[in-house]
């Protein structure tokens, strides 16, 4: 596997790509297969060369703004091509420019696109967005199967390149709930005393929508924005003048372990106002503690909460506003939302189920395991068609 930052990402480095190779890695190797995740260089993985079974290497990176992706999965795709692999798993649309490689070796090859990555405003239509294009182009000509996570990206590949894809969104596990203890002694947090955002600082994300929603919004609860920024320091100073006249406004910085996992446990309301989306796994993460969620209406959000959440029309910060305050002044209603959460989420998406599927992916006439009860493997079935769309 490669395109991601590092396995197992402990600090600012994590993000959704990180999160999916290392569950799915994970899984893999459980199942029996031997994986290898292509790390960059300069990311803290604590010099691990074994994580959990699976092999990781480092390959040479360039630390800059769009060449740290490029150099990495350059090297990785080197790497990988003129070793034994039976699949290479490209991560991202960016790192598969390089997927001609192994191709004309005659590797089999699989991508999973967690996005449109160049429709994304950090790249503003410069030399970053036509290397991404191009990245996409390449899966779609070389790839033997491409991986998407959300049925809109599936009909954009379809529309746009009349390319069949698979869809396997990703997964989550039921989390433990934890009570508001350094959250209290680090930020003043106590339960439900807040609405969270918890995601990467990017304009995609629709913040500044959120800042515009809570500005009128009659409560004492704060705001929290939870997350680091990614190549978008600009977009960072940019939200800080947004919010500097409002001292309900807190910006955490990057945060993970228990203050992530206390965060999440204690929110009154978590609020996702994206404008873009690949697969938000915040999302899943959210309703997986039983919060209470408000999205906007783009399909990737509005397919994973379905009835379970309250959704607003993309960009409407005075719709959104008049959700967040009809949601502070009942918390009957917020509670309802609230109880179904965890169960609907958590029996919709399953990282167990999320493996299974992609090794029978890669194994194309290959087979997968069968799997008993009790998470041992019986036997081996025979590969099964998807639904390609």
């Amino acid at each position: 596997m490669l395109g991601h930052k590092t396995v197992p990402a402990r600090d600012s480095s994590r993000g959704g790509i990180e999160v999916v190779v290392e569950e799915l890695a994970a899984r893999l190797v459980a199942l029996g297969n031997e994986v290898t995740c292509y790390n960059r260089t300069g990311c803290d993985n604590g010099g691990l060369k074994e994580y959990k079974g699976i092999k990781l290497k480092s390959v040479f990176t360039i630390k800059r703004r769009g060449l740290a992706a490029m150099t990495s999965s350059f090297f990785a795709t080197i790497r990988a091509s003129f070793s034994s692999y039976d699949v290479i798993h490209f991560h991202a649309e960016g790192p598969c420019f390089w997927m001609w490689i192994p191709a004309l070796l005659g590797k089999r090859c699989v991508a999973t696109i967690h996005g449109i990555d160049h429709q994304r405003e950090k790249w503003s239509g410069g030399p970053g967005t036509r290397f991404i294009k191009s990245g996409e182009k390449m899966a779609v000509k070389h790839a033997s199967e491409i991986i998407v996570l959300s049925h809109g990206v599936q009909d954009y590949f379809q529309e746009t390149y009349h390319r069949k894809t698979v869809f396997i969104p990703n997964g989550v596990s039921r989390p433990e709930r934890k009570e508001a203890k350094e959250i209290t002694e680090k930020f003043g947090l106590k339960k439900d005393s807040y609405i969270l955002f918890l995601g990467r600082i990017v304009p995609e994300k629709g913040l500044r929508c959120l800042l515009d929603a809570c500005k009128g919004l009659r409560t004492d609860k704060r705001l929290v924005i939870a997350g680091g920024a990614s190549d978008t320091d600009d977009f960072m100073s940019e939200l800080r003048r947004k919010a500097s006249n409002d001292d309900r406004i807190l910006f955490t910085g990057f945060v993970n372990g228990r203050l992530r996992e206390e965060l999440y446990s204690n929110a009154y309301i978590y609020t996702l106002p994206s404008d873009l989306e690949g697969m938000p796994l915040s999302l899943l993460e959210a309703m997986s503690y039983g919060n209470c969620c408000v999205v906007s209406d783009i399909a990737e959000c509005a397919e994973v909460v379905e009835d379970k959440a309250v959704v607003f029309h993309k960009g409407d910060a005075a719709e959104l506003r008049e959700k967040l305050q009809e949601l502070c002044d009942d918390i009957a209603l917020m509670e309802n939302y609230k109880k179904n959460a965890a169960d609907f989420i958590c029996g919709k998406y399953s990282w167990d189920e999320v493996a299974e599927k992609t090794l029978r992916l890669y194994g194309g006439e290959k087979c997968a395991p069968e799997i008993d009860s009790s998470g041992s493997v019986l036997e081996r079935r025979h590969h099964e068609d998807f639904t390609y769309q």
